[in-house]
């Protein structure tokens, strides 16, 4: 008998965490951080031990996915991991990031603590980088789209391209039950199908049961070249009006659409004179990446990366990796484009690009991705008229812009289309998204394929 228990991600976006156990084989599916108001169920127990699981496996490497796994490792994970080469490579990257902005982190609790006398109350960082280091000693199983693992004679594992970000898979786990094979799919995150730079989501042939994410399950998303269209508008109405533009990005996937949508807008004469900055060294270092792998980017991407036109610059770009370079920022009074982390806005550069420039409403802030409940940047979509940052009030009069339609993540229309796929779809199981959400996606499910569908719970165990 084959189990599945969901220990994040269940009735909640972040924290995606699946355990299947197939004959006591126990296999993990992502492992990542919780984020928005829920940071603190990082430091809980995982719920599992980790010392037993055989097998990892990564469909992404955005943090939600990947966040805790150097946690899996300092708990005694000395598994087998098993991923595409891109999310290998991407997942290094975020991971000692994290690694960092937890020691720092650490560093300033402590001094806060001693202040008052309380640094024993102070928690260890969730791990460290040598944890990091130590994952990747570990076995490795990199795997294209398509290509069949074997992990015991009865079990096999397959990915296939999830159209999400880089690298991004739904894993198909094939077994037999008795004499009878099985299939179960974790989607991780899809895509849509009109994506900016890479291909949408591959369609399975079946499965018993599918484990589906739910971010967008409630909605459909604007169409793409209404989205690119609006974004254009926004930047160019605020530089002509004497402002900036504060982008808060996602290090993965969308600083790159957004950089490429800047590329094209100045190699078309549609990008009016400013200075663009990229102002986060952890997207510069994806954006490497990006160029490393051009054959997982869209036909026309592809074709400038290869052709050595690099699809992520332009002239008027400059990455300021050093802290220096960008606090200089700051005094750049009018015609600057920021793009700089977190893309909720939970820490990062673009904090103090807010606290200098949200209180002016010649500016614009641009929010081209989700923004999880609790989080600052859900505070400012929703309205809030004064916003605390760093300690001080600010008044928000900045133009607030909130373009759904360059969501790396599939919207209701598309992740029913993706299942309309299947020649066979056995039990649908729904996780990664916020309970009213999965309420709606249940019922657009059942109208349209005539099929229940289990909204997952954290911590219970359900039968495949």
């Amino acid at each position: 008998m084959a189990t599945v228990t969901s220990y994040g991600a269940a009735e909640t976006v972040t924290g995606s965490c699946h355990l299947l156990n197939i004959d006591a084989i126990e296999i993990l599916i992502d492992c990542g951080m919780f984020q928005g108001g829920q940071g603190e169920s990082n430091y809980e127990p995982f719920g599992f031990d980790p010392k037993r699981v055989n097998f990892l496996i990564l469909t992404h490497a955005h943090v939600d996915h990947v966040g805790r796994v150097a946690k899996l490792v300092k708990e005694g994970f000395r598994g087998e991991i098993i991923s595409t080469t891109a999310t290998k490579d991407i997942a290094k990257i975020m991971l000692t990031d994290s690694a960092r902005i937890l020691a720092e982190e650490y560093k300033t609790l402590v001094k806060k603590a001693r202040r008052r006398g309380e640094e024993a109350t102070v928690l260890e960082p969730l791990f460290t980088e040598e944890h990091v280091k130590q994952l990747y000693t570990m076995p490795w199983h990199t795997l294209a789209y398509g290509k069949k693992l074997k992990l015991r004679s009865h079990i096999t594992v397959t990915l296939g391209n999830a159209g999400h970000i880089m690298g991004s898979a739904f894993a198909m786990i094939d077994y037999r039950e008795g004499e009878k094979p099985r299939r179960v799919i974790f989607s991780g995150d899809l895509g849509s199908k009109h994506r900016l730079i890479i291909d949408g989501p591959e369609f399975p042939l079946h499965a018993d049961a599918l484990f589906i994410e739910s971010t967008y399950g409630d909605r459909t998303h604007k169409p793409l070249a209404e989205s690119v269209k609006e974004f254009k508008e926004a930047v160019i109405t605020t530089l002509e009006g004497g402002g900036n533009v504060l982008i808060p990005s996602f290090a993965l996937e969308r600083t790159q659409e957004i950089l490429w949508l800047l590329h094209e807008m100045y190699e078309d004469r549609e990008l009016p004179k400013c200075s663009v900055f990229l102002d986060s060294p952890l997207a510069t270092k994806a954006t490497r990446l990006y160029n490393k792998y051009p054959i997982q980017l869209s036909d026309e991407v592809e074709l400038s990366a290869i052709g050595g036109n690099d699809p992520f610059s332009f002239p008027w770009l400059t990455s300021t990796p050093a802290r220096d370079d960008s606090m200089a920022i700051n005094k750049v009074k009018e015609g600057a484009i920021i793009i700089a982390g977190s893309g909720m806005c939970t820490g990062g550069r673009i904090m103090h690009h807010l606290k200098q420039r949200l209180w002016n409403p010649k500016n614009a802030v641009i929010f081209p991705g989700f923004q999880v409940n609790g989080t600052l940047g859900r505070r400012i979509l929703d309205g809030a008229e004064f916003v605390k940052i760093y300690g001080e009030e600010i008044i928000v009069r900045a133009k607030v812009y909130t373009i759904n339609g360059f969501s790396a993540h599939a919207d209701q229309n598309d992740m029913i289309e993706w299942m309309q796929g299947f020649e066979h779809l056995g039990k649908i199981f729904l996780i990664h998204g916020e309970q009213e959400k999965m309420d709606i996606f249940s019922q657009a499910i059942y109208d349209t394929l005539q099929k229940g569908a289990v909204i997952v719970k954290r911590g219970i165990t359900v039968e495949l």
